[in-house]
C-alpha cells in the first residue's frame, strides 16, 4: 500500500521520481505528489487520481533539482483529495515528508502541536511529522546525531515520538544535500548508485538504476548525501551494514508485448513451475536413494519430531495455505490448521508442543502476517520449554523482505516480480512450495514410500507442459466466453477436497478485478443455504476432477443446473459425464487429484481476466486494492 521514492544525486530528480512511482503503481493508490529541492526552495506538486494527472501538472515546469521525494497514496486517514496527498510540509513550507503506514498516536500529537500554534491543512496522520521535525529544529537540536546533521537529529527525535508502523522520507530546503529515510514496521530500501542514492518502498522502483540495495530494518534511519549513506538506529548509534545484490532485472517489470501485466504473469506460470522443480528437486534422485528428493535448504532440526503445523496467511496466500493443509495431511500425515493472520494475532490458539509455524506472504511485507509471526515467536520463546520452542518458517517470493529477516528459515518461491495486484504466478509458486514441503515431510516421516515419491515427482515434472497446454487452448476460448458475462452481477464457485480452495481463489480473482460479486463454497454445502441464491442470472463454476469426490461434485453441479443456473465446468476433456453435465466446459488434462489445483486454477484466472478486460476495467490496478498490505 502506498509508494515512496526518493533520490539524491546528479540527475534531474523529478524524472526519476515519476519513473519510480510508475514502477510502484501496482501497489494501489488514489493520489500522488512530489517535492524537490533546488536553489534554496522546496517545490511541491500534488494531484488526485492517477499518476498521469501529476505528470500533466509537471509537464512544462523547469525543475533543475537533484534532490526529491515522491509518493503514491492509498487513503487511510482522510479522503483521497489533493489536500490529503503527500508530500506534506511544515508551516513554513521548508520541510517535506512522505509516509507509508499509520501513526497511531497522531491525534494526541496533533492536539499538542495545535496548542503550540501549528496549523494543519489535511486530515492525515502524516502531517504531524513535518510539524514535529520543525518544532525540534526551532527549539535548537541537541542529541547524539546533532554533530552529523541537525535535520537528521530532529528526525530521530521526532520518530521516537511516533507510535505505529511507518516508513518515511524527509527533505528540507535548509538542508539541500540531505535525504533522511526511516523504517519502523513498514518496508523501505536504499539503492546505491554511482554518486547517487535512491530510496523506495519496493525494489522495482530502484532496479532500473541499480541492483545494489540495502533494506532497512525496523528502528533504523539513514542519511543519504551525494557522498554516501550512513545508517543509525533510533538511539543514534551508527550501524555497519552492507547492501545486497538483487537478482532481478529491469526487463522483469515490463509487459513484454502483453496488454496487461496480469495476462503476462498468467503466461509465465509454466516457467515459474519449471524453475521451482529445477531449484528444489534433486535431478539424480531415485527411489533407492538414501536421501530426500527435495532440498529446501532448511535447518535439519526444523522438521524433526513435528506433531503439528499451523499456517498464518492472508488473501490469496491463505487459499494456497488451505491447499498446503490438504497436502501436509494427506502426504505427510501431520495435523495442520490454517489461520487468518489478522485474526490469529488477536485471538491466538493455545500453544501446542512440537509445532511448526509457517508464515505465507508473497511480498514478505504483509503487516498482519509479520505481526502474527512475531507474536508467536515471542510467546513460544517466553515459554521456556524445549517442546514449545519456536520453529518458524516463511514462504515468500521476496526472501530479502522483512519476513526473511524475521524468521530463520525461508522457502523462496522464485516467481519473479509480480506487478498485477491480483496474484497469479505467485499463487502457483506458493502451491509448489507446499508440494515440496509435503514431500520432504512425507520422506522424513516415512508416510510415503520411495515408489510413491517417484510417481508424484514424475507427475510434477509434467506440470509445466500441461499448464502451457491449458493456457494455449483456453486463452481464446475464455476471451470469447467472457462476452456472456459483461452484465453479470453474481457468480458462484464450487469445489471439494483439494479443489475447494481453488473455488475460493477463483471467486476472489473475479471479485478483485471485475468487481462482480462472487463466492466460493464447498460443493456439498450448496444445499445448506447458498442454493437459495441460484437462478438463470447466477452462473455456477464447478471444479470437478477425477478422484475421491468427482462423482459428488458432478451431483452437486446437477443440483445447480436444476435451478436454471448456467453451469461452467473445470473438468477433464473427453469425459462423457462432464460433457453431459456442464453447459460450458473448460477442459483440463487428467492428473492425480492432489496435483490438479495446479491446472484447475488456470481457466479461472483467464476467465476472470477476460471478463474484467471486456468490461474495460483497470485489470492491473483494481480500485481500492494494493499489492502489499503493509498496514493493519
Amino acid at each position: 500500500m502506498c509508494g515512496i521514492v526518493g533520490y539524491i544525486g546528479t540527475r534531474a530528480a523529478s524524472n526519476i521520481l515519476i519513473e519510480g512511482l510508475r514502477k510502484l503503481e501496482y501497489r494501489g493508490y488514489d493520489s500522488a505528489g512530489v517535492a524537490t529541492i533546488s536553489e534554496g526552495q522546496l517545490n511541491r506538486v500534488r494531484a488526485k487520481g492517477k499518476l498521469q494527472n501529476l505528470q500533466d501538472k509537471l509537464d512544462g515546469l523547469e525543475d533543475p533539482a537533484r534532490l526529491g521525494i515522491g509518493h503514491t497514496r492509498w487513503a487511510t486517514h482522510g479522503k483521497p483529495e489533493e489536500h490529503n496527498a503527500h508530500p506534506h510540509t511544515d508551516g513554513s513550507g521548508r520541510i517535506a515528508v512522505v509516509q507509508n503506514g499509520i501513526v497511531e498516536n497522531y491525534r494526541e500529537l496533533r492536539e499538542a502541536l495545535i496548542a503550540k500554534g501549528y496549523e494543519f491543512h489535511s486530515e492525515t496522520d502524516t502531517e504531524v511529522i513535518p510539524h514535529l521535525i520543525a518544532d525540534y529544529l526551532a527549539k535548537g537540536v541537541e542529541g547524539p546525531l546533532a554533530h552529523e546533521s541537525d535535520l537528521l537529529e530532529a528526525v530521530r527525535q521526532a520518530v521516537n515520538d511516533l507510535d505505529g508502523a511507518f516508513a518515511l522520507a524527509v527533505v528540507s530546503a535548509d538542508f539541500p544535500d540531505e535525504l533522511i529515510v526511516v523504517r519502523q514496521q513498514a518496508p523501505l530500501a536504499i539503492g546505491f548508485g554511482q554518486g547517487e542514492f535512491f530510496c523506495a518502498s519496493d525494489t522495482p522502483a530502484i532496479v532500473p538504476h541499480t541492483r545494489a540495495v540495502l533494506p532497512l530494518d525496523n528502528g533504523e534511519l539513514a542519511m543519504l548525501t551525494p557522498l554516501g549513506a550512513a545508517i543509525y538506529d533510533f538511539t543514534g548509534r551508527r550501524l555497519k551494514k552492507h547492501p545486497i545484490t538483487l537478482s532481478i532485472s529491469p526487463t522483469m517489470v515490463e509487459k513484454q508485448g502483453f496488454k496487461h501485466f496480469m495476462l503476462k504473469e498468467i503466461h509465465e506460470q509454466p516457467g515459474v513451475v519449471r524453475t521451482s522443480l529445477e531449484t528444489y528437486l534433486a535431478s539424480d534422485w531415485t527411489p533407492e536413494s538414501d536421501k530426500s528428493p527435495v532440498n529446501l535448504g532448511l535447518d535439519a532440526s526444523l522438521l524433526a519430531g513435528l506433531d503439528h503445523v499451523q499456517i498464518l496467511a492472508c488473501g490469496t496466500s491463505w487459499h494456497a495455505s488451505l491447499v498446503g493443509k490438504h497436502l501436509l495431511e494427506r502426504l505427510a500425515g501431520i495435523p495442520t490448521v490454517v489461520h487468518y493472520a489478522s485474526e490469529f494475532r488477536y485471538s491466538p490458539t493455545p500453544l501446542i508442543a512440537n509445532a511448526l509455524t509457517i508464515g505465507v506472504t508473497q511480498s514478505g511485507e504483509t503487516a498482519d502476517t509479520l505481526a502474527a509471526l512475531d507474536m508467536e515467536q515471542t510467546r513460544r520463546g517466553e515459554k521456556g520449554d524445549a517442546a514449545f520452542a519456536p520453529r518458524m518458517l516463511g514462504i515468500t517470493n521476496r526472501p530479502e523482505s522483512s519476513l526473511g529477516r524475521l524468521v530463520p528459515n525461508v522457502v523462496a518461491t522464485h516467481a519473479g516480480i509480480e506487478i498485477g495486484v491480483a496474484a497469479t504466478k505467485t499463487f502457483v509458486a506458493q502451491l509448489m512450495a507446499f508440494y515440496f514441503l509435503a514431500l520432504e515431510l512425507g520422506y522424513q516421516r516415512k508416510t510415503l514410500s520411495g515408489q510413491e515419491l517417484a510417481e508424484i515427482i514424475e507427475a510434477m515434472r509434467q506440470l509445466p507442459t500441461q499448464m502451457e497446454h491449458v493456457i494455449e487452448k483456453q486463452e481464446g476460448y475464455t476471451e470469447e466466453l467472457a462476452h456472456s458475462f459483461t452484465e453479470t452481477q453474481d457468480f458462484i464457485f464450487i469445489g471439494r477436497g483439494v479443489n475447494y480452495p481453488i473455488a475460493l481463489e477463483g471467486a476472489l480473482k473475479l471479485k478483485e478485478i471485475s468487481y462482480i460479486h462472487a463466492e466460493g463454497y464447498p460443493a456439498g454445502e450448496m444445499k445448506h443455504g447458498p442454493i437459495a441464491l441460484l437462478d438463470a442470472k447466477v452462473p455456477v463454476v464447478a471444479i470437478a476432477v477425477p478422484g475421491t469426490v468427482y462423482d459428488k461434485v458432478l451431483s452437486n453441479a446437477q443440483e445447480a443446473k436444476a435451478r436454471d443456473a448456467q453451469l461452467i465446468g473445470v473438468a477433464p476433456a473427453n469425459d462423457p459425464e462432464a460433457e453431459h453435465t456442464f453447459d460450458t466446459l473448460l477442459p483440463v488434462p487428467t492428473v492425480d487429484e492432489l496435483l490438479s489445483p495446479m491446472l484447475t486454477v488456470l481457466p479461472l484466472q483467464l476467465l476472470s481476466y477476460h471478463i474484467a478486460a471486456r468490461r474495460g476495467l483497470d485489470v492491473d490496478q483494481p480500485r481500492n486494492l494494493a499489492k502489499s498490505v503493509t498496514v493493519e
